[in-house]
């Protein structure tokens, strides 16, 4: 009990911070680190800073002696929504458009001279939020909702040759989620509250067969959540055909299960020379393991059809090392989408993307900084399938990414 009460109160540092919305990777955050944002997350065969125990945890190898980093990504996105129903606001945008954020803290600790080093990462790999109004044509499908998921990662990384090293360590996930739907009319509620943690594991590898080449691979586990928590169903008394409905007020227990993907990245790097570094990234997300998920209640269930499929990223970047330790990155990825048309939910308006990225950073003997920036556009997606949600959904972002390092 003790150790669950620690996880929850270090999570909540990292979940109140977070309201994120996500688009074309499910509700995937895999921006962890600003020197990897600004190279559009191509780092997996790089992995030299401390966010490597995210990106490919055999990377810590390359850090001497103790580290840290401290960062966060932040993000403003304007959404909107054409229903084609000639229903009254069938036009809204996601009102949940402020600056929102997602911190992430790195340790990493290499002994001098030792085949061995140690890490411990703090992230958030997972969040969504959406915020529609409460008149819409779709509010019994899709009002507000908020994800927050926090992992806490210590990874190991041996020295297994010269060229070749390996790591692996365990997940501790804690998680928080909140849905809520309209029921009858404008005012009238459906909220369902629920939180749990769970475990998982990441394993990775990173090969330097000679200076100018440089492979990695990267995997994390799949986790099941179990989100144990309460609905409640508030609803006024109206009257329809001359029959009065009296209102509603309840309160249940509820519990309800979602899988997490496992995932795949593999990454080369090619560097002609020591001051240009080349990587092309490809990532594979398993969204087909997520299907229906069913909140149970005292009451009744409540079935949630995701029939998600997998999806790949693309991911390319570039860096280029100047005088005094400087270096700049841009870098391109390409998204696709994990909600097929006939799954779709505006909860989660999924779209392939378009993520433009570039950066800059500096180090010193002990000091580190990196700022980052992305354009991330999603192509409009009209969704014709016979149901309320028909009609076409578009986006796009802007992303800030910093962080700061030491060197002890």
């Amino acid at each position: 009990m003790k150790n669950a009460l620690f996880i929850r109160s270090f999570a909540y540092l990292f979940l109140g911070a977070l309201s994120l919305n996500s688009y074309g990777v499910g509700f995937r955050i895999p921006e962890q680190g600003t020197a990897a944002a600004a190279r559009a997350n191509a780092f997996t065969a790089t992995a030299d800073d401390p966010s490597a125990v995210y990106y490919n945890p055999a990377g810590i190898l390359q850090n001497d002696g103790l580290r840290n980093m401290f960062g966060a990504y932040t993000i403003s996105l304007r959404s909107s929504v054409d229903l084609d129903t000639s229903a009254k606001n069938n036009h809204f945008t996601n009102t949940n458009n402020n600056w929102q954020i997602a911190p992430e803290s790195y340790y990493t600790w290499h002994p001098a001279g030792q085949p061995v080093a140690f890490g411990l990462g703090v992230y958030v790999p997972f969040g969504f939020a959406i915020n529609y109004p409460d008149d819409t044509p779709i509010r019994d499908v899709a009002h507000k909702g908020r994800l927050g998921y926090t992992t806490i990662s210590p990874v190991v990384a041996f020295q297994v040759s010269r060229t070749f090293s390996i790591a692996i360590g365990p997940t501790i996930n804690y998680s928080t989620a909140t849905l809520e739907r309209g029921i009858f009319a404008p005012g009238d509620q459906f909220k369902f509250n629920g939180a749990g943690w769970t475990f998982g594991f990441i394993a990775a590898m990173m090969w330097v067969p000679a200076p100018e080449h440089h492979f990695g691979l990267t995997y994390r586990s799949a986790t099941r959540l179990d989100y144990s928590g309460h609905t409640y169903e508030n609803t006024d008394a109206f009257t329809s055909g001359g029959v009065t409905i009296p209102a509603i007020n309840t309160h249940s227990n509820a519990d309800v299960a979602i899988d997490f993907p496992q995932t795949i990245t593999a990454g080369y790097s090619y560097r002609p020379r020591p001051d240009w570094n080349f990587e092309f990234d490809v990532d594979w997300a398993d969204w087909g393991s997520l299907n229906t998920a069913t909140i149970h209640t005292s009451t009744g269930d409540l079935a949630l059809p995701f029939n998600w499929r997998s999806s790949f990223m693309y991911e390319f970047g570039i860096t280029k090392q100047f005088s005094h330790n400087f270096h700049t990155s841009i870098g391109y990825c390409y998204s696709q989408k994990s909600v097929p048309s006939g799954s779709f939910d505006p909860a989660v308006p999924d779209t392939n993307r378009h993520i433009f990225s570039a950066g800059f950073g500096q180090g010193y003997e002990r000091f580190s900084w990196n700022v980052a920036y992305q354009f991330i556009y999603g192509p409009p997606r009209t969704i014709s399938e016979g149901t309320v949600s028909d009609g076409t959904y578009r986006f796009d972002a802007h992303a800030l990414s910093f962080s700061i390092g030491y060197k002890f």
